[in-house]
């Protein structure tokens, strides 16, 4: 029971890290890429696509095709926190994201992601 406890404190303790991730579709190649403000919450998408309830429903629908075993999730980047009063750490994470959808493009063919009709505008 100590241990169960010890590693409960570890956890709590763990510092929240925000940043990039994407689940990538091993057999077709195809990718889902978003964010988090706290990438310890991956399961949580996980628990999502193994319940069938994922607002992405290509990739559900995948998910539910080839099996979670087909999936891989991975960490893109993580968010340089400042130190600063102003920081805005939610904006900062939005602009990450951005950055990395421009640079994968993971629409149509390639992904899972619905392309932003006012990103071509900017």
């Amino acid at each position: 029971m100590d241990r169960r406890k010890e590693l409960a404190q570890q956890y709590k303790e763990t510092e929240i890290e925000a940043g990039i991730f994407q689940i990538r579709n091993s057999v077709n190649g195809k990718i889902y890429v978003s964010s988090s403000r706290n990438l310890k919450n991956l399961n949580g998408k996980r628990f999502e696509l193994n319940a069938g309830s994922s607002m992405q429903r290509l990739l559900q629908a995948e998910w539910n095709e080839y099996g979670e075993e087909a999936f891989v999730f991975e960490i893109l980047e993580l968010l340089e926190k400042e130190k600063s009063e102003f920081f805005d750490e939610k904006d900062a994470l939005k602009k990450l994201e951005e950055s990395w959808l421009e640079k994968l493009k993971p629409y149509g063919d390639r992904g899972y992601n619905k392309e932003n009709p006012d990103a071509s505008r900017k």
